[in-house]
């Protein structure tokens, strides 16, 4: 594996390795309650269970973790429109959660999953019926080469930012 230089931070050259062989494969949801997370999901977005549901405990969850005690249950969804190899939503509950966070656009971290749709303001309806949240208003953007995104922040029922998208 040869080097390469990255130039990521100004006035620096960093030498890097060439990057891993990675697919992209699922993204983690940490629910408050994780049967009622998942139903929202499958129910309103169309995502669809992949078996078997998940129970772990033991030390070497502790372990990967870095959580004492940890024990979890949950569940992997297959995000829609993408086939049987799509990446999943992986929805799960500790036994024990840590401190919430105000959920916020501009945090830094993961901020957000979003979803196509074909009527945003028909699927900002659908989730705000079935207990979601409005985060801000559905806007029209231009982008730089002239194509239009119609789009809205909208929360799942325990606060998690969904975006919700339409490219015309």
């Amino acid at each position: 594996m040869r080097p390469h230089r990255l130039g990521l931070i100004e006035g620096q050259n960093l030498v890097m390795p060439r990057p891993i062989s990675a697919k992209y494969v699922h993204t983690n949801l940490i629910a408050l309650d994780w049967r009622r997370l998942a139903d929202f999901y499958v129910s309103v977005l169309g995502c669809e269970p992949v078996p078997p549901e998940r129970d772990y405990a033991g030390e070497d969850l502790e372990r990967g973790t870095g959580v004492a005690g940890a024990s979890l249950r949950g569940v992997h969804l297959r995000l829609p429109g993408l086939g049987p190899d799509a990446p999943t939503l992986e929805i799960y509950q500790y036994s024990r959660e840590g401190d919430a966070l105000t959920p916020a656009a501009n945090r830094p971290g993961f901020a957000h999953i979003a979803f196509a749709v074909p009527d945003v303001e028909e699927a900002r309806n659908v989730i705000l019926a079935a207990g979601g949240k409005a985060v801000g208003e559905v806007v029209t953007l231009t982008t730089a080469d002239g194509r239009h995104v119609r789009w809205c922040y909208v929360t799942d029922p325990e606060g998690n930012i969904i975006e919700l998208q339409a490219w015309g």
